[in-house]
């Protein structure tokens, strides 16, 4: 009874003792005229730059939808009437236009109140097959792009609740499918359900030091639910809309096409499952069919994933990352860990990356070994492919040119550094479709083409650069030189002809699209025409600021002012913030900040409150830095302090605010901070925290960027925990969480402890916990009632603070 009431009740915890429902409220005026809009299309463009879909969609979901029945099992959050995960983001409407016509075309036949999701083109892209959910279930359509009109495949008996539903055969014709079992048994209630007997784990002795993960099996009944929606057959789904069967029931996971169509590997869960981890490290077998269904080989077993080396680099033994090579008919290829998974193991090679053609049964050719662990390849032909791996606790990634058709051989490193290193960043290789339709590197003989950010000291400016990569050397082919706008450099069209889809928007332009010919020098050519959603923000004061903190370290944030600013006249202040760890300060004091980025106010953003009379400073840099065998955890509460510390200085000798009412707030990791902040600091008049984490004891085996567990170093977790310090606590703070939160480590829980505890402490807090909402909020009602929450809180305890004591300090901000 206590369950139901809280799904469909607010319960707001007032500053006393008592509890108040409270019905869904709505923002002002100012922040709904910006939180209400129709945003423009999503784009999808052909791989020949011939045509463009778009895709429209509600901004949110409502309260009803998220009350839609829902299951979370292993990892999974499915509507069991429907089949299909159960926060999926749907299109309501699609448009086709050819990339240089002027207007769209409305697509014709589109089902009555569409709910389309899971879009494939067919390998030429005369197609593309996607879902459309109904209420009693899902089906496949198809969109037949010169025509502009869309046609059912199959019924409502589609199940999509996990991946690869819909898979295109190579004759364009046929689809792979994965549809209900006529054999599926009904569901158990489990609110319901009498227990045969208690559930009961048990260890060997393994360690299997796992992240807090939520939505886990529980108990037997989960576990037979869990299996019933898992279970598929697979049928052969013409465009004409025949169906034949191709392979009996199972728990398909995966399945995937070699390049030239021949076979299909298809990815099946097994038993034993697991109440520790999600269903991706259950077991599992991989197994290659033709493409009529007959077996032609197991290629991979897999046990159970429960137990694993400690460390973010430690993973399983065996083959894994098993997919196709791109460049060639039939050729598996896959990794295998040198160390037996554990990054604590010193030896030369972590990784080494193997090949098998088909049919599968000669001896697997080993491709090349990686220092780290292995990250992908990108193959070019059958002498050219580039490889990557990674080292989280260094930060470092590398890039190597091999030579596949060498075992191992002819493998040199052309990139060796921090991927926290935006200025080195060389970009991406640019791919284009094959004669297989696989995206394989561009090539022109020796030449490849690399695309990237272009982030630098002086700005950021897009570059496209040529790679030879027979001397390593690179020459400029393109870079952007745009001072008041931004280019986002999307896709190549065709590198031959010089054509590259590109983005560009700037404070109050919305982003569009163009195709560029960078070998022309006014080679730029709209494709689309959006409107500004957000007229009331065009003229809004948006700068990036730099500053320094006080050990010297380089910082950035980008300041907005209030839309009524008057000069001379001092404004609250609201400083939002998400901390992020590095590990050298070279690194963390890099602009990423982009002052022509349009100034986009979504549903978590604080930009809303510059038409409420507030200075914003939102994306202020929150490194936290530890370099060589330090850990940036060894000093996070005081790097925490003094990056704020630095950004009120920052913004306050700018003379623009009142550093009395100043407020700080973030989401996630950002709501860790702001409970940190206002626990350690006398900078603030007031927190917003939306879904975070406060007792880190509640995540023993690491958190965030944190991989030692608590018994190795219970000092960083207590010193970090702002629940243990929660008597230190004397500023307004607003918590607000989603009840069905699925985020690793942020359990409902977290929230509702740490409130009790600053509660019987005597802190001023709220606390709104929104129903259905998960880790991101997605309902227009609650979105909608959280940010009137913030509003109603920043005018209370920011805006109108009553100075009662000691004004905040300036000088000294550490508490302790």
């Amino acid at each position: 009874m206590k369950n139901s009431i809280r799904l469909f009740t607010f319960l707001l915890f007032l500053n006393g003792f008592a509890q108040k429902s409270l019905t869904y409220q709505q923002p002002s005026d100012e922040i709904m005229e910006l939180a209400d809009v129709d945003l423009a299309p999503a784009v999808i463009v052909d791989s020949e730059g011939e045509h463009m879909v778009l895709l429209y969609r509600n901004q949110y979901k409502s309260i009803a939808e998220l009350s839609e029945t829902e299951l979370r099992l292993a990892g999974l959050r499915i509507n069991p009437v429907t089949n299909i995960g159960s926060r999926t983001n749907y299109y309501t409407n699609l448009k086709v236009k050819k990339i240089k016509d002027k207007d769209a075309t409305q697509v014709a036949g589109l089902p009555e109140d569409a709910r389309l999701s899971g879009f494939s083109w067919s390998p030429d892209q005369s197609m593309i097959a996607c879902l459309n959910t109904t209420a009693e279930g899902v089906e496949v359509w198809v969109l037949n792009i010169a025509d502009a009109k869309v046609t059912k495949l199959t019924g409502a008996n589609v199940n999509a609740n996990m991946r690869s539903t819909i898979n295109w055969f190579k004759d364009n014709q046929n689809l792979l499918v994965k549809m209900l079992p006529n054999d599926r048994k009904p569901l158990i209630n489990t609110d319901v359900a009498v227990p045969s007997g208690p559930t009961i784990s048990v260890s060997d002795g393994a360690k299997a030091q796992n992240r807090t993960y939520q939505d886990l099996l529980k108990t037997p009944n989960d576990e037979f639910n869990f299996e019933q929606l898992a279970r598929s057959t697979i049928k052969k789904v013409s465009t004409n809309g025949n169906v034949v069967d191709f392979l009996g029931a199972n728990m398909y996971r995966g399945i995937s096409f070699s390049p030239d169509g021949e076979y299909v590997m298809i990815t099946t869960i097994k038993r034993p499952f697991s109440y520790l981890v999600t269903y991706t490290r259950f077991p599992s077998e991989s197994t290659i069919y033709d493409k009529n269904g007959n077996k032609i080989k197991t290629v991979n077993e897999v046990p159970l994933d429960e137990v694993r080396p400690k460390g973010f680099m430690a993973t399983r033994t065996g083959k894994r990352n098993m997919t196709w090579r791109d460049d060639q008919p039939s050729t598996l290829v896959w990794a295998e860990a040198l160390d037996q998974g554990d990054p604590e193991v010193d030896v030369d090679y972590r990784d080494a990356v193997y090949q098998q053609k088909a049919p599968f049964n000669i001896d697997p050719k080993l491709l090349l070994k990686t220092k780290q662990r292995f990250a992908g390849i990108e193959w070019g032909n059958e002498n050219t492919a580039v490889a990557y791996d990674y080292w989280w606790n260094t930060r470092n990634t590398k890039t190597y040119l091999l030579n596949p058709s060498k075992s191992n051989k002819e493998v040199k490193i052309i990139s060796d550094r921090s991927y926290q290193d935006v200025y080195s960043d060389p970009g991406n290789f640019v791919t284009s479709k094959n004669k297989f339709d696989r995206n394989t590197l561009t090539m022109n003989g020796n030449k490849l083409y690399l695309m990237g950010d272009g982030y630098s000291k002086e700005g950021q400016f897009p570059f496209i650069d040529e790679y030879d990569v027979k001397t390593n050397k690179t020459k400029r082919l393109y870079q952007s030189e745009y001072t008041d706008k931004l280019e986002s450099l999307n896709t190549a069209i065709d590198m031959k002809k010089g054509e590259i889809l590109v983005r560009i928007e700037s404070k109050t332009d919305y982003p569009n699209y163009y195709i560029r010919n960078i070998n022309k020098k006014n080679g730029l050519e709209a494709i689309t025409d959006f409107e500004n959603p957000f007229k009331s923000l065009e003229n809004v004061n948006k700068r990036v600021i730099s500053y320094k903190r006080d050990d010297g370290l380089d910082l950035e944030g980008t300041l907005y002012l209030p839309l009524n600013y008057e000069e001379g006249k001092k404004y609250p202040m609201i400083l939002w913030a998400y901390p992020r760890e590095f590990k050298d300060k070279a690194s963390a004091a890099q602009s990423t900040s982009n002052p022509n980025e349009f100034v986009y106010p979504y549903w978590g953003s604080p930009i809303y409150w510059v038409t409420k009379g507030y200075v914003v400073l939102d994306d202020a840099a929150f490194p936290i830095v530890g370099e060589g065998e330090e850990e940036p955890n060894d000093t996070f509460r005081t790097q925490l302090v003094a990056n704020a510390k630095a950004a009120i200085d920052a913004v306050d000798d700018l003379g623009y605010i009142d550093r009395n009412k100043v407020a700080v707030g973030g989401h996630s990791y950002g709501a860790f901070m702001t409970a940190n902040l206002l626990s350690h600091s006398n900078l603030f008049a007031a927190g917003i925290a939306r879904s975070g984490a406060y007792n880190r004891t509640l995540t023993p085996f690491g958190f965030q960027s944190e991989e030692r567990s608590y018994w190795d170093s219970p000092e960083t977790y207590y010193t970090m925990s702002p629940f243990m310090h929660a008597d230190k606590m004397k500023t307004p703070l607003l918590l607000i969480h989603g009840v069905a939160d699925n985020n690793s480590g942020t359990y409902p829980l977290q929230s509702e402890r740490y409130f009790n505890a600053l509660k019987g402490l005597g802190a001023p807090v709220r606390l709104v916990m929104l129903p259905k909402e998960s880790h991101g909020y997605r309902a227009k009602e609650s979105i909608m009632h959280m940010l009137w929450e913030q509003d109603q809180w920043l005018e209370k305890h920011v805006k109108n603070r009553v100075e009662e004591k000691e004004p905040i300090e300036n000088e000294e901000a550490l508490k302790d």
